[in-house]
């Protein structure tokens, strides 16, 4: 499968030249015409084009810098899991609302890493520490790494490496539908699939770059007949005008598609929309025409577990969607574990 995500300029880090797959994804990137450049750090890349706020987001979301992943400590991922599995950063959609808009500089270009093996390595090395512990992992924390995966191949190979680890488990979410690839490998139920989902509405206004709905929940099914445990994340969940019968629809939509799935195997995280003070700022800055609901006059402000503050949506409104999602899952996905409503 060709990634929807084609790069318009690729970084190397010399020292990613000294793996295969840095020599073959060279190789690959120059045989599709892609412009080569040559970075000392993935960390500090310039020369990326854009004079503007908007240019300067829209050309770091054309622009993969292949690197080496240098550090042999893994951050830490709660609540979602123990650790981070530092695969890819960053991602090439271009959703308003996104959290990493925050933390990912002006120009915010996708990275991969290819001592993969190394990172396995270390990897196990966490999963001996916590023994007779079963350790998990997040392959998603800071990017979407479904997008470069025809390229790299980096998820399969974490699958099969999982695969055979009794004391580990790999689990990463995803927007976009380039999932062939993995449908494929030996996963024995060690890894969890999931799937980031809205309304088409939320879709086509906020999610600029990623498949509809449609698309994903195809994409869903395909994972699910290939056996794999799998979920979803409804997020974020905004409270538009007529906000129920389009997630209804949403769900009705999921439901015709993996109705045979077991429910032992399927998940629902659910996650209302929220903003910081910075992230308004920044995604004011970015996409200056947006109507995403951003007003600190309907919202209620909360401290995070991280100390920073948020703007989040009124107990009652929440709790409104908290029963009517409750209500929904209940007649659609009936054993289903709903691990959270926030």
């Amino acid at each position: 499968m060709i990634s929807s995500f084609v790069p318009k300029r690729v970084y190397f880090e010399p020292a990613a030249l000294d793996y295969p797959l840095g020599v073959r994804l060279k190789e690959l990137f120059s045989r599709m015409g892609i412009e080569i450049r040559e970075t000392s750090s993935h960390n500090r890349v310039t020369g990326i084009p854009g004079s503007t706020p908007q240019e300067a987001y829209a050309e770091g979301k054309r622009t993969l810098v292949v690197g080496v992943r240098r550090s042999g400590e893994f951050q830490t991922c709660k609540p979602s899991a123990h650790y981070q599995l530092p695969l890819v950063t960053s991602c090439p959609g271009k959703c308003q609302y996104c959290y990493l808009a925050t933390n990912m500089g002006k120009k915010p270009y996708v990275r991969v890493y290819v001592n993969v093996d190394e990172v396995l390595t270390r990897a196990k090395e966490y999963m001996l520490a916590r023994a007779p512990e079963t350790t998990l992992f997040e392959g998603a924390a800071t990017s979407d790494p479904i997008p470069v995966e025809p390229y790299t191949h980096a998820l399969r190979s974490a699958i099969e490496f999982f695969a055979d680890q009794e004391l580990g488990r790999f689990r990463f979410v995803t927007k976009f539908t380039e999932v062939d690839t993995l449908l494929g490998a030996q996963h024995k139920g060690r890894t969890e699939i999931r799937f980031s989902l809205n309304c088409n509405p939320v879709i086509r206004k906020y999610e600029h770059g990623t498949p509809n709905l449609e698309a994903r929940v195809e994409a869903a099914s395909k994972v699910a007949a290939a056996g794999y445990p799998i979920g979803f994340l409804i997020a974020p969940i905004i409270l538009l005008e007529g906000w129920q019968e389009e997630y209804r629809t949403l769900l009705e939509t999921l439901a015709d598609k993996i109705s045979e799935q077991d429910p032992n195997q399927l998940s629902f995280e659910l996650i209302t929309h929220r903003f910081t003070p910075r992230a308004k700022k920044l995604i004011t800055k970015v996409f200056p025409n947006t109507d995403l609901d951003m007003d600190e006059s309907k919202r209620k402000f909360k401290y995070g577990q991280f100390g920073y503050g948020k703007y989040v949506y009124p107990d009652d409104s929440k709790d409104a969607a908290r029963e009517y999602f409750k209500g929904l899952l209940a007649r659609h996905f009936p054993g289903a574990e709903v691990k959270y409503f926030v």
